[in-house]
């Protein structure tokens, strides 16, 4: 028996690559949408990222599980021609040139909002549509520094570092997917679709919540604290005997009972620490009396003393770790999955639980141009038309023939 998807029934013409729009467009096909990948004849790039096997990489398919894949050359006419007819029949489009490229080409929401104009066309990219940068490339640790994420991540004094996981990218995609459900309850309301415009530069700065706060309030402009945090203390990773811990008493009460653990009770009766400004003031001499304590026992110890007594605290695993963590396998963040090419698969699953509508996260990334002659089937294409187009170049089939990755 097929489970009911939330998005069953909706089509996504996903013309992204790389990171931001694959990554919003996978979580739509997770959650039932048809998403139908336009690649270029060569594929998307993260086909060709450590180890791949020909067309196929561990990459490519951590961000493009359920979807089909037709190759297609947009700079044919031919090929702007099935993109259209495609487009006709679309719910959503998805793209992530940089500005004015889908412009040129014909296929820019204004173009395609005349001949559906239900649709809703996401455009993801570096700067926006507008603004005197919009024509620059997006990338991740370019927006990073842009943004000012760079200049708040790492040791006080360091050089800049970025955020170890491609932060500005993933919340694009994030904030582009919020755009797109809003979009089609819009849709449902009014039956009028609409342009969404997101921007992994906007998405950096949308982030920075404590920095943005901190610099409004006067408080002066934001620099690298560390693990620390701008408006708790102590809320950070302590130094013990054999490593480190992260530590959050953010709050009286909470900060009171870490005093008696750590048996000075009296530095509740501190000035510098009296309250939670004054701990924010003084934090750093704050860790330095925490971790004098706490550097004297190996990380076992204060976990178990520390969640004993109900305060917030964790280790700070690898990513070995993680994924034999017991609380991630038993919230299904780990799955696994069979590829032709590439074997068994281990991947990330949804971090979205629905009771009614759960996502399908199993399906593996398409093969390149493994869906072409079906989706142009679908668009009512015969077979001498499709294997012309292919002659052409116009379109290809790289992988073997096959039925829907859905089940």
């Amino acid at each position: 028996m097929t489970t009911l998807r939330a998005l069953d029934g909706l089509r996504v013409l996903d013309v992204t690559q790389v990171m931001a729009g694959p990554f919003c467009a996978m979580l739509l096909a997770d959650l039932g949408a048809d998403v139908i990948k336009i690649e270029p004849p060569a594929g998307d790039s993260t086909r060709q990222m450590p180890g791949a096997v020909g067309a196929d990489s561990p990459s490519f398919n951590a961000v493009n599980r359920g979807k089909r894949s037709v190759v297609l050359n947009l700079k044919a006419a031919e090929g702007r021609e099935i993109f259209t007819r495609l487009a006709r029949a679309t719910d959503i489009v998805i793209e992530n040139y940089r500005p004015g490229v889908m412009r040129a080409l014909g296929l820019d929401y204004e173009a395609l909002a005349t001949l559906n104009p239900r649709l809703v066309y996401a455009s993801i990219s570096g700067y926006g549509q507008t603004g005197p940068e919009r024509g620059k490339g997006g990338f991740d640790l370019i927006a990073q520094g842009v943004a000012g994420i760079m200049s708040i991540t790492g040791e006080p004094g360091g050089p800049p570092v970025k955020a170890g996981v491609p932060l500005t990218d993933l919340s694009a995609g994030l904030f582009a997917l919020v755009g797109i459900l809003a979009a089609l309850e819009h849709r449902h309301r009014t039956g009028a679709g609409q342009h969404v415009d997101t921007a992994l530069v906007d998405a950096g700065v949308a982030l920075s919540v404590w920095e943005a706060t901190e610099y409004f309030s006067g408080i002066g402009i934001p620099t690298a604290l560390g693990s620390a945090h701008r408006m708790n203390a102590p809320y950070q990773a302590i130094r013990c005997a054999d490593g480190y811990i992260t530590l959050g008493a953010a709050n009286e009460r909470l900060f009171r009972r870490l005093c008696e653990v750590l048996g000075h009770a009296e530095w509740t009766g501190m000035a510098e620490f009296a309250d939670n400004a004054s701990r924010v003031r003084n934090r750093a001499a704050l860790a330095e009396r925490i971790e004098a304590i706490t550097s004297q026992q190996p990380r076992s110890h204060w976990l178990a003393l520390l969640e004993a007594n109900d305060i917030p605290c964790g280790p700070i695993n690898d990513y070995a770790q993680v994924f034999a963590d017991p609380q991630v396998v038993a919230r299904q963040m780990v799955v696994e999955t069979e590829h032709p090419t590439l074997g068994r698969l281990r991947t990330l699953g949804s971090p979205i639980k629905l009771s009614a509508t759960p996502p399908d996260v199993c399906r593996r990334a398409p093969l390149l141009g493994e869906h072409t002659d079906q989706v142009l089937a679908e668009a009512g294409y015969n077979e001498r038309e499709i294997a012309a187009l292919r002659q052409s170049g116009v379109v290809a089939r790289h992988g073997p023939a096959s039925p829907a990755i859905r089940t």
